[in-house]
């Protein structure tokens, strides 16, 4: 039997490398999947490098608004019946600048999409779930951790990691788990815009060098994020929750 055999999944940020890849592998393992993510044209051309599936399907959505939320939960039960699994995956980075620089519309925008976007979807989805089910948010290490220039990001994703928290322990009754997961920079677009703006004209130097830090030596690949997803969201995690878990090479240990 297929790990995630029967289980309806909703994933946020659908579009991006960790979401697609975490789609592809949910609808190997048996799900049915609900993408979201703010682009229809990406969400799109997702669908079509997933074959457009069967168990597919799709809304455009902006994850801060709480109308689109709302929407999305609800046409995510109507599509497929149920809710079990729900990865809470959609953020952005925002941009590369010491805090007395930083854009203060930038910090709204990345504290609106990471951590508003964050809270909304459990809020809404949360009541539509199955008992027994698997929330899943997408932190960082830079949500255990802390790192210069990039003060907002930073600020999401410990905010991430606190509304985890909170969550797990409203949800334990109904026996839905509620974790977070906590990549090293992963080998995608975001590390190539925060690696340019790290080192502007140097980013395949900044990623050398960022790639120094990990005992493993190397980025993350949208994989391995998943294949942890896949074993939060399957039954094999009935009895975790609560947790950061952190797949990063070793970095946090340095």
């Amino acid at each position: 039997m297929k790990r995630l055999e029967n289980k309806v999944a909703i994933i946020t940020g659908g579009a991006g490398s960790i979401g697609k890849t975490t789609a592809r592998l949910f609808l190997e393992e048996g799900a049915k999947v609900f993408l979201v993510d703010i682009s229809e044209e990406a969400l799109k051309n997702t669908a079509e490098e997933l074959g457009n599936h069967h168990n597919l399907a799709w809304a455009a959505a902006d994850v801060s608004r709480s109308e689109d939320v709302q929407r999305y939960a609800a046409a995510a039960e109507k599509q497929f019946g149920k809710i079990d699994i729900f990865f809470n995956n959609a953020g952005i980075e925002g941009v590369v600048k010491p805090i007395t620089e930083y854009p203060e519309e930038v910090f709204d925008k990345v504290i609106a999409v990471n951590v508003k976007g964050a809270w909304l979807g459990i809020k809404y989805v949360l009541p539509r779930m199955k008992d027994g089910g698997s929330i899943i948010n997408t932190s960082s290490v830079a949500g255990i951790n802390g790192s210069p220039d990039v003060s907002a990001y930073i600020t999401s994703k410990h905010a991430v990691t606190g509304i985890m928290r909170a969550i797990a322990v409203e949800a334990a009754p109904r026996r839905i788990r509620v974790n977070s997961v906590h990549p090293s920079p992963v080998d995608n677009r975001m590390m190539r815009s925060l690696e340019e703006g790290f080192a502007p004209g140097h980013a395949a130097e900044a990623k050398k060098n960022l790639e120094k830090t990990i005992p493993l030596g190397r980025y993350a690949a949208p994989l391995e994020i998943a294949q942890l997803v896949l074993f939060l969201g399957s039954d094999e995690s009935q009895f975790i929750t609560g947790t950061t878990q952190v797949i990063d090479g070793g970095l946090s240990v340095m």
